[in-house]
C-alpha cells in the first residue's frame, strides 16, 4: 500500500483548504496525509469553516491558517499531489514543489465572499463543503497504482469539474 501526501491551496487558507485537509485526512486515512495552505494566509481559519467540519463530525485539532512556503522549503513532506481550490490561487506563481506532484485545479465558490443572511452563509459554506466532499470521494475512488501518468492527470482535472 502506498502512502500519499495531498495539499490543498487557496488564497487565505482560511475555509476551502481547510475544509478539504480535514475531509482527506479523515476519508483517506491511512493511505493519504493531507494539508493545506495559502499564498497569502489570513492567518486564521474562519470560524463558519470549523462549524462546518465539526458539524459533519470532523475533526479540527492542529487546523491553522498558514503560507504554502512551509510545504516548498527543506525538510517538508514530499508532495505527491497539489489541488488549488480557489480561482485566485490557481492563477498565481506557485513555489517549486520537490518531487514535482501532480496538479490539478479543483475551484470552489468562496464561501467566505458571501453576504447575506446567518442561514446564508452558513449554506454557503455547507455547500462548498459539499463540492469537496464529493471530489474527495471520487479522487479517492481512482486506482492510484494502476494509472498511468497521464490517465491520472486527466482523472484528477476531470474532478475538479465535477
Amino acid at each position: 500500500m502506498h502512502r500519499y501526501n495531498v495539499l490543498f491551496l487557496c488564497t487565505g487558507n482560511s475555509a476551502r483548504s481547510i475544509m478539504a485537509e480535514a475531509l482527506m485526512n479523515k476519508k483517506g486515512f491511512p493511505n493519504f496525509t493531507s494539508f493545506s495552505a495559502g499564498s497569502h494566509p489570513s492567518g486564521a481559519v474562519r470560524p463558519e469553516a470549523i462549524r462546518q467540519l465539526e458539524k459533519a463530525g470532523l475533526s479540527t485539532a492542529n487546523l491553522r491558517s498558514k503560507s504554502w512556503d512551509e510545504f516548498s522549503a527543506p525538510g517538508a513532506p514530499p508532495l505527491h499531489f497539489v489541488f488549488t481550490v480557489c480561482d485566485n490561487a490557481a492563477k498565481e506563481v506557485c513555489p517549486f514543489w520537490p518531487g514535482q506532484p501532480m496538479t490539478a485545479h479543483w475551484g470552489v465558490p468562496d464561501p467566505a465572499a458571501v453576504k447575506g443572511t446567518p442561514e446564508e452563509i452558513d449554506r454557503a459554506f455547507s455547500d462548498a463543503f459539499s463540492v469537496l466532499d464529493r471530489r474527495i470521494s471520487l479522487f479517492l475512488c481512482l486506482p492510484l497504482t494502476t494509472l498511468d501518468t497521464f490517465s491520472l492527470q486527466r482523472e484528477i482535472d476531470d474532478i475538479g469539474k465535477k
